[in-house]
C-alpha cells in the first residue's frame, strides 16, 4: 500500500475536484517535452513520459508560476509514487514552488511503460542518474540554476546519492523519514517494535517478532512482518482512497509496487537495501542539509537520522523534530517541509 497517511489523504481528496485526480491513459500521451519559461509567464500543469537512463519515465509538474522555485520530490517505498496525490497534497506548495513528481524506474506508470524493466535488477546507482538527468533537464527547462531536492524515506537514499554527486543542481536537499543504513535502521526498527508491543502486552506480534529474531534476514518474508507491525503501532486506522482514475493505472502501481519491493529486499535479503550505508558515502555536502523527522518514527527511527546528521558537514544544516507523527508522509511533515522551505527560499 502506498506510504502516505490514509485519513489525511482521504480528507485532502474529497476536497478536490474530480477533474483533479483525472489521468488519461499512457497511450494519450507523447514523450513529454518540458516547455521552456520565464518567471511571471503563466502557470504551469504538464504531465507525461521523459526519457532517463533510456527509459520512459511518469513526470508531473505543477505549480502556480512556472518560474517560482523547482522542488524535485522523490517518493518512497522504493515503488510507491506520489504523482497521483499531487494535486490534492501538494496544492499549498504550488503557490510558491514548482512541484515535480517522478514515478521512479520500476514504480507505478513506469513500470507499466517499461515492461522490459521486469527482467532487469534495480539499483540505487541507476536511479539516481536517472534523477540526476531529469534534475538537468527542469533546471534548462524552467529556466533556473538550480532546483531544490526533497526524498523521503527510500527517496532520502537516492536524494543524498544526488546531491552528493551533483551538487551544481541543487540549492539543497531536504530529508524526509531519513533512511541512514540497512544494519542499523533495521536493528532500531526491530527493537522499537518488540518494546511496544511488550509494553502493551501484544504477545502475538511479540511471538512473531522473537520468531524471527533480529535482522540481518535472508527471508524477504520478514521485512514484511516487521513493516506491518510498524503501520500497526504508528496508525491504528487507515483507509485507502480511490487514487487512479483508471484500472490500468492502479494496476500498474500495484504491479511496480510488488517488483520493486522485492528489488529492494531481494530474495535472499541481497536486494538492494542490504547495500544502503550513506555514512560510507562521507559527510560532506556541498549545499545545505535539512532532516524532517517524526519523532514516533519506527521505521527510520529518529535516533539514527539524527547520528548521521550530526555526523554531517554542510554549509547550513537543520533538523526538525515532529511530536506525535510516524513515518508515513502526513499533514504535519508536509506543512514542517513547506515551511521550512518558505523560510528558506528567500536565501536562494
Amino acid at each position: 500500500m502506498p506510504l502516505v497517511d490514509r485519513l489525511f489523504l482521504a480528507a485532502m481528496l474529497l476536497a478536490m475536484p474530480a477533474a483533479g485526480l483525472g489521468q488519461d491513459a499512457a497511450e494519450a500521451f507523447e514523450p513529454l517535452a518540458i516547455a521552456r519559461c520565464s518567471p511571471g509567464e503563466a502557470a504551469i500543469a504538464t504531465q507525461g513520459f521523459i526519457r532517463l537512463g533510456g527509459a520512459e519515465q511518469w513526470v508531473t509538474i505543477r505549480g502556480a508560476d512556472c518560474g517560482n522555485p523547482v522542488v524535485l520530490f522523490l517518493h518512497g517505498g522504493p515503488g510507491n509514487p506520489m504523482s497521483p496525490y499531487s494535486a490534492a497534497i501538494f496544492a499549498d506548495w504550488e503557490r510558491d514552488f514548482t512541484i515535480v513528481q517522478w514515478d521512479q524506474r520500476g514504480a507505478g506508470r513506469t513500470y507499466g511503460r517499461n515492461p522490459a524493466l521486469s527482467e532487469a535488477d534495480l539499483s540505487v546507482g541507476r536511479m539516481a542518474e536517472d534523477g540526476i538527468e531529469l534534475a538537468a533537464q527542469l533546471a534548462a527547462a524552467l529556466d533556473q540554476p538550480r532546483i531544490i531536492l526533497v526524498g523521503s524515506s527510500w527517496g532520502s537514499v537516492l536524494g543524498v546519492h544526488m546531491a552528493r554527486a551533483r551538487p551544481d543542481l541543487f540549492h539543497a536537499y531536504v530529508g524526509v523519514s531519513q533512511l541512514v543504513a540497512y544494519r542499523e535502521n533495521q536493528e532500531a526498527s526491530y527493537r522499537a517494535v518488540l518494546a511496544l508491543a511488550g509494553a502493551a502486552g501484544d504477545a502475538e506480534t511479540v511471538a512473531r517478532l522473537d520468531a524471527l529474531g533480529p535482522p540481518p534476514w535472508t527471508d524477504p518474508r520478514a521485512f514484511g512482518i516487521l513493516r506491518r507491525a510498524t503501520r500497526a503501532y504508528e496508525a491504528r486506522s487507515a483507509v485507502r482512497a480511490p487514487l487512479y482514475a483508471t484500472p490500468e493505472a492502479a494496476a500498474d502501481d500495484e504491479a511496480g509496487e510488488e517488483y520493486s519491493y522485492l528489488q529492494f529486499v531481494g530474495l535472499a535479503g541481497d536486494g538492494m537495501f542490504a547495500g544502503v550505508d550513506l555514512p560510507s558515502l562521507g559527510h560532506r555536502f556541498g549545499i545545505p542539509v535539512y532532516v524532517v523527522h517524526g519523532a514516533e518514527d519506527l521505521v527510520t527511527v529518529p535516533e539514527v537520522a539524527r547520528r548521521y546528521f550530526e555526523s554531517i558537514e554542510a554549509p547550513d544544516k537543520r533538523f526538525i523534530l515532529l511530536p506525535d507523527t510516524g513515518h508515513d508522509p502526513n499533514r504535519a511533515i508536509m506543512s514542517a517541509v513547506l515551511d521550512l522551505l518558505k523560510e528558506r527560499a528567500r536565501h536562494w
